[in-house]
């Protein structure tokens, strides 16, 4: 048995940079002809990052990786991508993963971006793609709601749970009363504001109008789902848009001794999932086609939770249907199946026809597999 060693891709470029990015400070690391620069550190704000801009252009056709922290690598990123540079956006998850390929012992900030600058060494290239400036702008009212979702909900909570011992002061109920009702208002404040937002951008109009026409998906979740999806890039598959939500089935098997049961990985973006919950238990109640999904699973073989799961991808599937963002690849996609109907790409009625052809395939592929929990 032979092993093939880990060598860097063939690239027209010789300089890599790796950039671990933090609250406070930037670290680089420059990599030319397989051999590591020394660190330089850089403070995270604008001007440090033009600093740093210019230590890049001495080594013209560099390839730069940052790994994403949050929002702390976002305005890097959208500056490196505004100036031209080779870009590449890694997952934690990779990272760290690359790092114990490496074996790498230390965890330092010098160390994170020479692993970083070596994945963009060895590693193929995969371009990042820049969000437009109304994205950013609308995922941080939809967290923002989130929070203030799950802090009315915690302060109604205490509520129920107070108001059942007669020795609670009263001061204290009508405060958490008082809490409650500034919440609501603050809720509807920042929908107002998020709803503006929408109007104001027709990329982000006319997904938000065809997402409330979706049986299940109200305004709240609606605005929910466009600040998470239209960070994505627009070309992803059904598939990719599916593990981005962490809804994807994760097996584990190995030999005849290991086997157990496959569950949804829950390793994507949260915040999709929550938005997906509520409007999947709708869907299953009122949308024929979920309802049937749901139903022609075997009770014998499937949980409840694993319908609502699927209930969840299925309303993912329908959003990217939707979102005219993906209109041109689900069209050239869905053109392999013959019995399509006529399509315009410009019409909501051409989208939502395709929705049905794109979507039987999808749920008979996890109908096939069924081993989703």
């Amino acid at each position: 048995m032979t092993t093939k060693m880990l060598v860097p891709a063939k690239s027209a470029t010789l300089a890599f940079a790796g950039i671990d990015a933090g609250a406070t400070e930037l670290m680089l690391v420059i990599r030319k002809n397989a051999v590591s620069m020394k660190g330089q550190k850089f403070a995270n704000t604008p001007s440090e990052r033009l600093r740093l801009l210019k230590r890049l252009s001495k080594f013209p056709g560099v390839s730069v990786c940052v790994e994403a922290t949050g929002v702390y690598h976002l305005d890097l990123a959208l500056a490196l991508a505004d100036a031209g540079v080779r870009l590449m956006v890694l997952n934690p998850k990779a990272a760290h993963n690359f790092a114990k390929v490496l074996l790498k012992n230390s965890k330092t900030d010098t160390v994170d971006a020479d692993t970083l600058a070596q994945y963009a060494e060895r590693m193929p290239y995969q371009s990042w793609t820049r969000p437009a400036t109304e994205a950013p702008m609308l995922r941080a009212l939809a967290r923002r709601i989130n929070t203030l979702t799950r802090n009315k909900a915690a302060a109604k909570n205490q509520q129920h749970a107070l108001t059942f011992s007669p020795q609670t002061p009263k001061a204290v109920l009508r405060d958490l009363k008082l809490s409650i009702a500034q919440l609501e208002k603050r809720i509807d404040h920042l929908a107002a504001e998020a709803k503006t937002l929408i109007q104001a951008y027709p990329a982000l109009a006319r997904p938000f109008a065809l997402l409330l026409t979706v049986k299940g998906i109200g305004e709240t979740s609606a605005i929910a789902l466009l600040g998470e999806l239209m960070l994505l890039p627009p070309s992803l598959t059904h598939q990719q848009w599916v593990k981005a939500a962490g809804l994807d089935p994760r097996h584990f098997k190995s030999g005849t001794s290991v086997d157990k049961r496959a569950r949804i990985s829950k390793a994507g973006n949260r915040y999709i999932r929550q938005a997906l919950y509520l409007p999947a238990l709708s869907a299953k109640a009122h949308d024929p086609h979920v309802k049937g999904f749901f139903e022609h699973l075997s009770p014998t073989a499937k949980p409840r939770c694993r319908g609502y799961a699927l209930s969840c991808v299925n309303c993912c599937m329908r959003f990217m249907a939707c979102s005219p963002i993906t209109s041109r690849s689900i069209i050239q996609d869905s053109m392999r199946f013959p019995h399509d109907a006529k399509k315009s790409e410009n019409s909501v009625d051409s989208e939502q026809s395709i929705y049905q052809s794109k979507k039987s395939k999808v749920l008979f592929t996890l109908y096939r597999d069924r081993s989703i929990e």
